[in-house]
């Protein structure tokens, strides 16, 4: 039986992960930092093992005899003015491939994202593949440390360590902490506003669907190579977010704001915040209104010739799942999963 050893297995990917792994056959060993953390990795059928991403010592004890790492831990923070997410997402990423080539660990698998691809233009981003060049300035702290931590995997390939990098694009499905939680939010505080009409083209992922994108670069990925991971056809991110959001028994509304005018807000509230030091995250960000106000489309083609990945979870049956869920255990959708 192989042992792997995943990071960021408290949060709502790295649990599908290890239920997923475990359900394969894997032996999953999970990095949990508090009490919390090593509750819900148990709970999910992983061992607990406590380390640091930043101590590089622990961490090689802790990878001694696994197959393969899957790192999943990363700050989601868009908007960070205090140097956490590079700790987090590029000096963690470092540490662990460190400990792993020290480990003998052979394989490492690194859950990425589109978003490395925004630059500070706001150009939207169509029909995206792995050819795509990285850009020169990236659009705020997230896509910027992703993607130096994802440069520092794809470089570390090599004989004995291979290394892939997966992007999947706006990942979702029952147990969803991010995405759907910070929409609901922004819905139910009076904040939520259709950014261009929300009628562009997106990308998604269903979160089985990253894992069955684990499992193919487990077996089958090339090292140094980046595979973007989808449902397959792109779909209008208004209809989407709004059936999504139904699922929950929530209406967005219909406040509109052009994506011009709020290019326009971002870059001055962005401003603002770092001249004046303001606390927390400015209303409206680059970062947001790329994500969310423009067409994020990707070609996960690679992924399905190479990798044999399928997407056997499609967006309609996810949706459906969410509902029935939703209506069978009459919980709010932070208890899903």
């Amino acid at each position: 039986m192989t042992t792997l050893c995943i990071t960021g297995g408290s949060g709502f990917v790295g649990r599908w992960l290890i239920r997923d792994l475990c359900r394969e056959g894997y032996a999953v060993r999970a990095l949990a930092r508090s009490n919390a953390a090593a509750e819900v990795v148990q709970r999910a059928g992983a061992e607990v093992v406590r380390a640091e991403l930043t101590d590089q010592r622990a961490l090689i004890e802790v990878l001694r005899g696994c197959g393969a790492v899957v790192h999943a831990a990363a700050s989601t923070a868009l908007w960070d003015e205090s140097g956490a997410a590079y700790t987090t997402n590029v000096t963690g990423t470092e540490t662990l491939i460190a400990a792993a080539r020290a480990a003998g660990v052979p394989r490492f698998v690194h859950i990425s994202t589109e978003a490395v691809l925004l630059d500070s233009r706001g150009s939207p981003l169509i029909h995206v593949d792995e050819h795509t060049p990285y850009p020169q300035r990236p659009t705020g702290v997230y896509p910027e440390t992703k993607g130096l931590a994802e440069r520092c995997v794809r470089t570390a390939d090599g004989p004995g360590f291979t290394t892939i990098v997966l992007r999947p694009r706006l990942i979702w499905g029952p147990g969803d902490t991010s995405v759907l939680a910070l929409i609901i939010a922004a819905v139910q505080s009076g904040r939520w506003i259709w950014i261009g009409d929300g009628r562009h083209l997106t990308s998604t992922t269903h979160v089985a669907n990253v894992a069955e994108g684990v499992r193919c670069a487990l077996e089958r990925g090339r090292g140094g190579q980046v595979y973007f991971l989808s449902d397959g056809a792109p779909t209008e991110f208004r209809q989407f977010i709004i059936d999504l959001l139904a699922t929950q028994g929530v209406d967005p509304g219909t406040r509109t704001i052009g994506r011009g005018t709020a290019w326009m807000l971002a870059r001055v509230m962005e401003g603002l915040w770092r001249t004046f030091r303001l606390q927390g995250a400015p209303p409206l960000y680059r970062t947001i209104v790329q994500l969310m106000g423009a067409e994020v489309t990707v070609n996960d083609q690679l992924a399905r010739r190479e990798l044999g990945y399928v997407g056997a979870m499609s967006r309609e049956h996810g949706l459906r799942e969410l509902a029935e869920q939703a209506v069978a255990t009459g919980t709010a959708f932070t208890n899903l999963g």
